[in-house]
Protein backbone atom coordinates (compact mmCIF):
# COMPACT_ATOMS: atom_id res chain seq x y z
CA UNK A 1 0.00 0.00 0.00
CA UNK A 2 1.15 3.50 -0.66
CA UNK A 3 -0.50 7.07 0.28
CA UNK A 4 -0.86 9.80 -2.90
CA UNK A 5 -1.07 12.59 0.05
CA UNK A 6 0.64 11.24 3.40
CA UNK A 7 1.00 14.71 4.66
CA UNK A 8 -2.52 14.35 5.88
CA UNK A 9 -1.38 12.20 8.53
CA UNK A 10 0.10 14.76 10.20
CA UNK A 11 -3.83 15.72 11.24
CA UNK A 12 -3.43 12.34 13.77
CA UNK A 13 -1.02 14.82 15.84
CA UNK A 14 -3.52 16.84 16.98
CA UNK A 15 -6.63 14.06 16.97
CA UNK A 16 -4.45 12.18 20.01
CA UNK A 17 -3.74 15.17 21.86
CA UNK A 18 -7.94 15.78 21.66
CA UNK A 19 -8.01 12.10 22.68
CA UNK A 20 -5.67 12.73 25.76
CA UNK A 21 -7.74 15.95 26.37
CA UNK A 22 -11.14 14.40 26.64
CA UNK A 23 -9.64 11.96 28.79
CA UNK A 24 -8.52 13.64 31.17
CA UNK A 25 -11.65 15.75 31.58
CA UNK A 26 -13.51 12.52 31.77
CA UNK A 27 -11.02 11.28 34.78
CA UNK A 28 -11.50 15.03 36.11
CA UNK A 29 -15.55 14.33 36.12
CA UNK A 30 -15.50 11.39 36.93
CA UNK A 31 -13.72 12.25 40.27
CA UNK A 32 -15.95 15.45 41.09
CA UNK A 33 -19.16 13.01 40.46
CA UNK A 34 -17.57 10.40 43.53
CA UNK A 35 -17.57 13.41 46.26
CA UNK A 36 -21.22 14.44 45.66
CA UNK A 37 -21.93 11.36 47.74
CA UNK A 38 -21.94 7.76 48.89
CA UNK A 39 -21.14 5.05 45.90
CA UNK A 40 -24.29 3.33 46.46
CA UNK A 41 -26.35 7.13 46.40
CA UNK A 42 -24.25 8.00 43.05
CA UNK A 43 -24.82 5.06 41.76
CA UNK A 44 -28.41 5.38 41.64
CA UNK A 45 -28.29 8.50 40.94
CA UNK A 46 -27.02 7.88 37.49
CA UNK A 47 -28.59 4.53 36.82
CA UNK A 48 -29.88 5.84 33.75
CA UNK A 49 -26.90 7.04 32.07
CA UNK A 50 -25.68 4.22 29.34
CA UNK A 51 -22.27 4.45 30.40
CA UNK A 52 -20.67 1.99 28.50
CA UNK A 53 -22.93 3.33 25.35
CA UNK A 54 -21.22 6.33 26.21
CA UNK A 55 -17.53 5.49 26.33
CA UNK A 56 -18.12 3.21 22.84
CA UNK A 57 -19.83 6.92 21.57
CA UNK A 58 -16.38 8.21 22.17
CA UNK A 59 -14.32 5.11 20.58
CA UNK A 60 -16.37 5.84 17.60
CA UNK A 61 -16.34 9.01 16.96
CA UNK A 62 -12.36 8.53 17.31
CA UNK A 63 -12.43 5.95 14.88
CA UNK A 64 -14.38 7.37 12.46
CA UNK A 65 -11.81 10.45 12.48
CA UNK A 66 -9.22 8.34 12.15
CA UNK A 67 -10.40 6.40 9.01
CA UNK A 68 -11.29 9.94 7.34
CA UNK A 69 -7.64 10.87 8.06
CA UNK A 70 -6.69 7.68 6.05
CA UNK A 71 -8.87 8.43 3.32
CA UNK A 72 -7.45 11.91 3.02
CA UNK A 73 -4.01 10.59 2.76
CA UNK A 74 -5.24 8.85 -0.55
CA UNK A 75 -4.48 4.74 -0.05
CA UNK A 76 -3.31 3.40 -3.29
CA UNK A 77 -3.13 -0.48 -3.81
CA UNK A 78 -2.65 -2.01 -7.37
CA UNK A 79 -1.67 0.03 -10.92
CA UNK A 80 -3.50 0.45 -14.12
CA UNK A 81 -2.07 2.02 -17.52
CA UNK A 82 -3.99 4.78 -18.58
CA UNK A 83 -3.73 6.86 -21.89
CA UNK A 84 -3.23 10.67 -21.52
CA UNK A 85 -3.95 13.58 -24.14
CA UNK A 86 -3.81 17.24 -23.84
CA UNK A 87 -5.08 19.07 -26.50
CA UNK A 88 -5.23 22.83 -26.48
CA UNK A 89 -3.67 25.84 -28.61
CA UNK A 90 0.07 27.56 -28.76
CA UNK A 91 0.09 31.11 -27.83
CA UNK A 92 3.09 33.28 -28.15
CA UNK A 93 2.75 36.48 -25.78
CA UNK A 94 4.30 39.44 -27.58
CA UNK A 95 4.96 41.81 -24.88
CA UNK A 96 6.43 45.41 -25.12
CA UNK A 97 9.22 46.83 -22.49
CA UNK A 98 9.98 50.24 -24.36
CA UNK A 99 9.89 52.94 -22.10
CA UNK A 100 6.73 53.99 -23.44
CA UNK A 101 5.10 51.17 -21.65
CA UNK A 102 6.63 52.39 -18.31
CA UNK A 103 3.69 55.66 -19.11
CA UNK A 104 1.55 55.95 -15.91
CA UNK A 105 -2.28 56.07 -17.56
CA UNK A 106 -2.20 52.86 -16.22
CA UNK A 107 -1.71 52.41 -12.36
CA UNK A 108 1.44 51.71 -11.57
CA UNK A 109 1.97 52.08 -15.66
CA UNK A 110 1.32 49.62 -18.68
CA UNK A 111 3.90 47.26 -18.24
CA UNK A 112 3.09 46.59 -14.53
CA UNK A 113 -0.66 46.30 -15.63
CA UNK A 114 0.15 44.09 -19.34
CA UNK A 115 2.20 41.96 -17.05
CA UNK A 116 -0.35 41.60 -14.26
CA UNK A 117 -3.07 40.66 -17.28
CA UNK A 118 -0.74 37.92 -18.70
CA UNK A 119 -0.83 36.65 -15.54
CA UNK A 120 -3.97 36.44 -15.22
CA UNK A 121 -4.42 34.54 -18.70
CA UNK A 122 -2.07 31.94 -16.85
CA UNK A 123 -4.80 31.33 -14.21
CA UNK A 124 -7.17 30.56 -17.08
CA UNK A 125 -5.11 28.92 -19.99
CA UNK A 126 -4.89 25.46 -18.47
CA UNK A 127 -4.30 22.87 -21.26
CA UNK A 128 -2.40 25.38 -23.58
CA UNK A 129 1.06 26.18 -24.19
CA UNK A 130 2.26 29.79 -23.85
CA UNK A 131 5.46 31.23 -24.28
CA UNK A 132 6.94 34.64 -23.85
CA UNK A 133 8.55 37.16 -26.33
CA UNK A 134 10.05 40.95 -25.28
CA UNK A 135 10.56 43.48 -27.19
CA UNK A 136 11.79 46.82 -27.77
CA UNK A 137 14.39 47.95 -30.50
CA UNK A 138 15.01 44.31 -30.51
CA UNK A 139 13.54 41.35 -29.51
CA UNK A 140 14.22 37.67 -28.38
CA UNK A 141 12.48 34.86 -26.66
CA UNK A 142 11.96 35.42 -22.73
CA UNK A 143 10.94 31.88 -22.56
CA UNK A 144 9.51 29.05 -25.06
CA UNK A 145 6.14 27.72 -25.30
CA UNK A 146 5.47 25.61 -22.09
CA UNK A 147 2.72 24.56 -19.62
CA UNK A 148 4.39 25.35 -16.45
CA UNK A 149 3.00 28.39 -15.41
CA UNK A 150 4.60 28.47 -12.35
CA UNK A 151 8.03 28.65 -13.82
CA UNK A 152 6.78 31.24 -16.50
CA UNK A 153 5.59 33.71 -14.04
CA UNK A 154 9.32 34.18 -12.96
CA UNK A 155 10.66 35.02 -16.19
CA UNK A 156 7.54 37.54 -16.29
CA UNK A 157 8.28 39.51 -13.36
CA UNK A 158 11.89 39.89 -14.58
CA UNK A 159 10.72 42.03 -17.87
CA UNK A 160 11.92 45.27 -17.84
CA UNK A 161 12.72 48.32 -19.99
CA UNK A 162 16.21 47.66 -19.19
CA UNK A 163 16.10 44.18 -20.13
CA UNK A 164 16.82 45.19 -24.25
CA UNK A 165 19.59 47.77 -24.49
CA UNK A 166 18.83 49.01 -27.83
CA UNK A 167 15.98 51.59 -27.54
CA UNK A 168 13.03 52.12 -29.87
CA UNK A 169 10.20 49.83 -30.60
CA UNK A 170 10.26 47.21 -33.19
CA UNK A 171 6.67 45.67 -33.26
CA UNK A 172 7.67 43.52 -36.67
CA UNK A 173 10.65 42.18 -35.23
CA UNK A 174 8.97 40.99 -32.71
CA UNK A 175 5.94 39.26 -34.52
CA UNK A 176 8.69 37.10 -36.64
CA UNK A 177 10.58 35.99 -33.92
CA UNK A 178 7.29 34.94 -31.50
CA UNK A 179 6.40 33.11 -35.35
CA UNK A 180 9.64 31.31 -35.23
CA UNK A 181 9.11 30.07 -31.61
CA UNK A 182 6.14 28.09 -32.78
CA UNK A 183 6.24 24.23 -33.33
CA UNK A 184 5.45 23.99 -36.92
CA UNK A 185 5.08 20.28 -36.88
CA UNK A 186 1.64 20.34 -34.68
CA UNK A 187 -1.67 20.85 -36.44
CA UNK A 188 -2.58 23.32 -33.49
CA UNK A 189 -4.23 27.03 -33.52
CA UNK A 190 -1.46 29.33 -33.20
CA UNK A 191 -1.96 32.50 -31.58
CA UNK A 192 0.21 35.31 -31.18
CA UNK A 193 -0.94 38.23 -28.38
CA UNK A 194 0.78 41.36 -28.52
CA UNK A 195 0.48 43.47 -25.53
CA UNK A 196 2.16 46.93 -26.48
CA UNK A 197 1.04 50.84 -26.89
CA UNK A 198 0.96 50.59 -30.65
CA UNK A 199 3.83 53.11 -31.43
CA UNK A 200 6.38 50.88 -33.69
CA UNK A 201 9.24 52.71 -35.17
CA UNK A 202 10.81 49.68 -37.06
CA UNK A 203 9.66 47.53 -40.14
CA UNK A 204 6.32 47.35 -41.82
CA UNK A 205 4.07 45.45 -39.11
CA UNK A 206 1.04 45.28 -41.55
CA UNK A 207 3.27 43.02 -43.78
CA UNK A 208 4.59 41.06 -40.73
CA UNK A 209 0.66 40.86 -40.01
CA UNK A 210 -0.02 39.25 -43.57
CA UNK A 211 3.00 37.09 -43.14
CA UNK A 212 1.74 35.62 -39.74
CA UNK A 213 -1.76 35.35 -41.68
CA UNK A 214 -0.32 33.33 -44.51
CA UNK A 215 0.69 30.77 -41.95
CA UNK A 216 -2.73 30.58 -40.91
CA UNK A 217 -1.44 32.40 -37.53
CA UNK A 218 -4.21 34.70 -35.23
CA UNK A 219 -3.05 38.19 -33.59
CA UNK A 220 -5.13 39.07 -30.98
CA UNK A 221 -3.63 42.82 -29.90
CA UNK A 222 -4.39 44.42 -26.67
CA UNK A 223 -3.50 48.41 -26.53
CA UNK A 224 -2.10 50.16 -23.38
CA UNK A 225 -2.55 53.78 -23.43
CA UNK A 226 -4.44 56.82 -24.27
CA UNK A 227 -4.95 57.95 -27.71
CA UNK A 228 -4.12 61.44 -25.66
CA UNK A 229 -0.87 60.88 -25.26
CA UNK A 230 1.02 60.62 -21.53
CA UNK A 231 4.55 61.76 -20.74
CA UNK A 232 7.26 58.96 -20.13
CA UNK A 233 8.57 59.31 -16.63
CA UNK A 234 12.30 59.10 -16.22
CA UNK A 235 14.29 57.22 -12.85
CA UNK A 236 17.54 57.02 -11.63
CA UNK A 237 19.43 53.49 -10.95
CA UNK A 238 18.20 53.52 -6.98
CA UNK A 239 14.15 53.92 -8.55
CA UNK A 240 13.98 57.74 -7.63
CA UNK A 241 11.69 59.72 -10.27
CA UNK A 242 14.40 62.20 -12.44
CA UNK A 243 10.72 63.97 -14.20
CA UNK A 244 10.02 63.36 -18.07
CA UNK A 245 11.49 61.93 -21.07
CA UNK A 246 12.21 65.18 -23.01
CA UNK A 247 13.55 65.21 -27.13
CA UNK A 248 16.48 67.19 -28.17
CA UNK A 249 14.38 70.61 -28.30
CA UNK A 250 13.91 69.91 -24.63
CA UNK A 251 10.23 69.26 -25.36
CA UNK A 252 7.99 66.38 -23.30
CA UNK A 253 7.73 63.66 -25.29
CA UNK A 254 4.29 62.34 -25.19
CA UNK A 255 3.55 58.53 -26.23
CA UNK A 256 0.16 58.03 -27.50
CA UNK A 257 -1.78 54.76 -28.16
CA UNK A 258 -2.30 53.99 -31.82
CA UNK A 259 -4.90 51.95 -32.18
CA UNK A 260 -5.90 52.12 -36.02
CA UNK A 261 -2.05 50.10 -36.53
CA UNK A 262 -3.22 47.45 -33.72
CA UNK A 263 -6.85 47.16 -35.49
CA UNK A 264 -4.99 46.48 -38.98
CA UNK A 265 -2.78 44.10 -37.90
CA UNK A 266 -5.71 42.10 -35.87
CA UNK A 267 -7.96 41.83 -39.03
CA UNK A 268 -5.60 40.96 -41.70
CA UNK A 269 -5.10 37.92 -39.45
CA UNK A 270 -9.20 37.87 -38.67
CA UNK A 271 -7.87 38.42 -35.11
CA UNK A 272 -9.47 41.20 -32.41
CA UNK A 273 -7.80 43.81 -30.73
CA UNK A 274 -8.75 45.32 -27.39
CA UNK A 275 -8.18 48.86 -25.57
CA UNK A 276 -7.26 47.83 -22.35
CA UNK A 277 -9.61 48.54 -19.66
CA UNK A 278 -9.32 49.78 -15.68
CA UNK A 279 -11.38 47.02 -14.76
CA UNK A 280 -9.30 44.05 -17.36
CA UNK A 281 -12.35 42.90 -18.90
CA UNK A 282 -10.70 42.19 -22.05
CA UNK A 283 -8.97 39.53 -20.59
CA UNK A 284 -12.44 37.16 -20.10
CA UNK A 285 -13.38 38.48 -23.74
CA UNK A 286 -9.33 37.10 -24.85
CA UNK A 287 -10.16 34.21 -22.96
CA UNK A 288 -13.52 33.12 -24.43
CA UNK A 289 -12.61 33.92 -28.04
CA UNK A 290 -9.45 31.66 -27.60
CA UNK A 291 -11.77 28.77 -25.91
CA UNK A 292 -13.29 28.83 -29.55
CA UNK A 293 -10.38 28.04 -31.58
CA UNK A 294 -9.38 24.85 -33.27
CA UNK A 295 -7.85 22.55 -30.90
CA UNK A 296 -5.27 19.78 -31.37
CA UNK A 297 -3.21 17.23 -29.45
CA UNK A 298 0.09 18.95 -27.46
CA UNK A 299 1.06 15.85 -25.91
CA UNK A 300 -0.02 12.18 -25.47
CA UNK A 301 1.68 9.62 -23.65
CA UNK A 302 1.12 6.15 -21.21
CA UNK A 303 1.09 6.45 -17.31
CA UNK A 304 1.16 4.11 -14.64
CA UNK A 305 -1.22 5.21 -12.00
CA UNK A 306 -2.02 3.71 -8.31
CA UNK A 307 -6.03 2.55 -8.24
CA UNK A 308 -7.57 4.73 -5.19
CA UNK A 309 -8.82 2.64 -2.42
CA UNK A 310 -10.06 5.72 -0.05
CA UNK A 311 -13.78 4.59 -0.99
CA UNK A 312 -13.10 1.61 1.52
CA UNK A 313 -11.65 3.80 4.67
CA UNK A 314 -14.32 6.46 3.62
CA UNK A 315 -17.08 3.63 4.18
CA UNK A 316 -15.57 2.88 7.37
CA UNK A 317 -15.85 5.85 9.01
CA UNK A 318 -19.30 6.56 7.89
CA UNK A 319 -20.57 3.02 9.49
CA UNK A 320 -18.72 4.44 12.91
CA UNK A 321 -21.03 7.90 12.54
CA UNK A 322 -24.39 5.67 11.61
CA UNK A 323 -23.34 3.30 15.02
CA UNK A 324 -22.47 6.30 17.26
CA UNK A 325 -26.05 7.25 16.34
CA UNK A 326 -27.91 3.83 16.92
CA UNK A 327 -26.41 3.80 20.38
CA UNK A 328 -28.91 5.56 22.93
CA UNK A 329 -27.60 7.88 25.29
CA UNK A 330 -29.86 6.59 28.56
CA UNK A 331 -30.20 2.83 29.82
CA UNK A 332 -33.39 1.29 30.04
CA UNK A 333 -34.59 1.13 33.62
CA UNK A 334 -36.89 -1.03 35.46
CA UNK A 335 -39.61 2.05 35.20
CA UNK A 336 -39.84 1.97 31.78
CA UNK A 337 -40.00 -1.99 31.01
CA UNK A 338 -43.39 -3.60 30.00
CA UNK A 339 -45.35 -4.97 32.72
CA UNK A 340 -44.50 -8.66 32.10
CA UNK A 341 -40.68 -7.95 32.46
CA UNK A 342 -41.80 -6.52 36.37
CA UNK A 343 -43.02 -10.14 37.34
CA UNK A 344 -41.08 -12.73 38.84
Amino acid sequence: MRFAAPYYFLCLIPLVGLALTFFALNRYQYKTLQRLGTPELVQKLSASVNWRGRKWQSRLWYISLFFVIVALARPQWGSQVEYIERRGVEIMVVLDVSESMMAEDFKPNRLARAKLEISELMDNLAGNQLGLVLFSGAAFIQFPLTSDFATARIFLDAAKPDIISRPGTAIAEAIQVAMNGFNQERATQKVILLLTDGENHEGDVLEAAQTAADQGVIIYAIGFGSPDGEPIPQYDDLGNPLGYKKDRDGNTVMTRLDELTLQQMANVTNGLYFRARPDGREVDFLVNEIGKLQTAEMESRFETRGIERFQWFLAVAVAALVIFELIPDRARSAFTRRPTELTP
